[in-house]
């Protein structure tokens, strides 16, 4: 493979097309305890969309609806309702990582760019990836402001706790037979390697089954596990997405916590549904698992999944999807030694997602 001419450092920011930018922001900062950093809109200057920016620790949203009929936002949520559009990378060079991707292969979304405003510059560059769905590379090493030019920086008063630390992983999900043409994009177009996968053997209930493959970039801090459905006898989570975004798209994103207990009980108490997980899940779990530090009567009483390989264990789990279609969700992961994805989790995930699923009339 071609040494690349630059480096990808890690996530920098995703943004949300919505319906409702600022409600949507509203139910981010006072149910995920996000915190309102940059606002662009009518007020800044900007007549066609509008953005509210959101940050927690290293986690950093982009809420954006349009403020005109027939525009770019607005035939995105048409087609796919509320979803994340651009998944951007902090690069060392922003024109480098675009025409490199575009030499091995990748079509471009927006040029290299300079913008700037009274607290330096930023160069920025977009690719596509699957699906309706881009990469905006962001050079901000000579950037000292909140976010990026163009944002009106907001000095908010917040009481939440900074419970979620960074982005984990986040996962696209492709429709059958299109896993492993965009993992191959991915090791084509950035030098990512194969970090972890798994097939239909490995994760299956009496109903549904999948696929997946977790791709890297060099530093292995940015993962991206690509799904696809695999046969079964009823639909499965994977294909519900597809039929409901219309084309392949990101699942869910994990943010990472330091305390995944308190974490999910704040998030509970303001309004965040949760995945249910059996009560039967809970026996035999050290035997499974191995010693933990945590109460399992808590994690019991939370929904709270356990996994471990030869390197720790991890806590995890799902929200319930975040907007009317049955489409993206979140995962909240605490990871104590473990580099995996909760393998031996799966069936149960499978099963409860089923569960909800068959309430919505798609199993």
């Amino acid at each position: 493979m071609t040494k690349l001419n630059y480096s990808i450092k890690g996530f920098d920011f995703c943004e949300f097309y919505v319906g409702n930018a600022k409600q949507t922001a509203y139910f981010y900062q006072n149910a995920m305890g996000f915190k309102l950093i940059a606002y662009k809109g009518l007020e800044t200057g900007s007549r066609e969309k509008v953005s509210y920016v959101l940050n927690q620790n290293k986690i950093y949203f982009i809420i954006s609806s349009p403020l005109k009929k027939n525009t770019d936002i607005g035939e995105h949520i048409n087609l796919h309702g509320d979803g994340i559009k651009d998944v951007a990378f902090t690069v060392t060079d922003a024109k480098v990582a675009w025409e490199e991707s575009i030499s091995h292969g990748a079509k471009s979304e927006l040029k290299p760019k300079t913008i700037s405003d009274s607290n330096g510059t930023v160069v920025i560059s977009s690719i596509k990836t699957f699906g309706d769905t881009i990469h905006t590379f962001v050079e901000r090493k000579d950037y000292n402001g909140a976010f990026l030019p163009g944002f009106k920086t907001i000095e908010e008063k917040s009481t939440n706790k900074n419970r979620l630390c960074h982005i984990d992983h986040i996962v696209g999900n492709q429709p059958d037979g299109k896993m492993l043409p965009t993992c191959e994009f991915y090791e084509k177009v950035f030098n990512w390697k194969r970090f972890w996968s798994v097939d239909d053997k490995d994760i299956n209930t009496e109903y549904s089954s999948l696929r997946s493959i977790v791709m890297t970039n060099d530093n292995k801090i940015i993962k991206m596990p690509i799904n696809e459905p695999a046969e079964g006898k009823k639909k499965s989570q994977i294909q519900e997405f597809i039929d409901y975004y219309e084309t392949s798209g990101i699942q869910h994103l994990a943010l990472s916590t330091k305390n995944i207990i308190k974490t999910v009980r704040h998030m509970k108490s303001k309004g965040v549904e949760f995945l249910n997980t059996p009560k039967s899940y809970y026996e035999n779990l050290i035997s499974r698992v191995g010693k933990i530090e945590e109460d399992i009567k808590i994690l019991k009483e939370l929904g709270i999944l356990v996994d471990s390989d030869e390197n720790g264990y991890l806590l995890q789990i799902f929200t319930k999807p975040l907007q009317d279609r049955p489409t993206l969700f979140f995962e909240i992961i605490q990871r104590k030694g473990s580099n995996s994805f909760g393998k031996g989790n799966f069936k149960a995930l499978f099963e409860s997602i089923e569960n909800e699923q068959l309430k919505r009339g798609n199993l």
